[in-house]
């Protein structure tokens, strides 16, 4: 489908299930886009109980402000922003340990900008 209308409750279940066919809510973006806002977000959540341990994955919420240049049709900051998240990612040097690495925030941080 191109189009799948639920209720709020449901719409969150079949997210959840669909971001398992791209590695996890951990890697998911989210939009919520109106006619007139629209409003970017980590579908994770805030998950405050790795708050200030270093170990947090960014991938999510950068993927959504991705999304949110494309709607704001920057399209060339959000393609080099995709790039070097997806470089990253491929070469499998610098990830969190979310997905198998061993680096920190900080690390995975800078392997992105490296990357851009």
């Amino acid at each position: 489908y191109d189009v799948l209308v639920t209720e709020n409750l449901y719409g969150d279940i079949v997210s959840d299930l669909c971001a398992g066919l791209v590695g996890g809510l951990g890697l998911a973006p989210g939009a919520n886009i109106g006619t007139t806002n629209a409003v970017f977000e980590a579908v994770h959540g805030s998950a405050p109980d790795i708050a200030g341990k270093g170990i947090a994955n960014p991938t999510a919420l950068l993927s959504s402000a991705v999304m949110m240049l494309r709607h704001l049709n920057e399209q060339s900051v959000a393609d080099r922003i995709q790039s070097a998240v997806l470089k990253v990612l491929k070469e499998g040097k610098t990830v969190t340990g979310d997905l198998g690495g061993n680096a920190n925030t900080a690390e995975y941080r800078d392997a992105l900008i490296a990357a851009l």
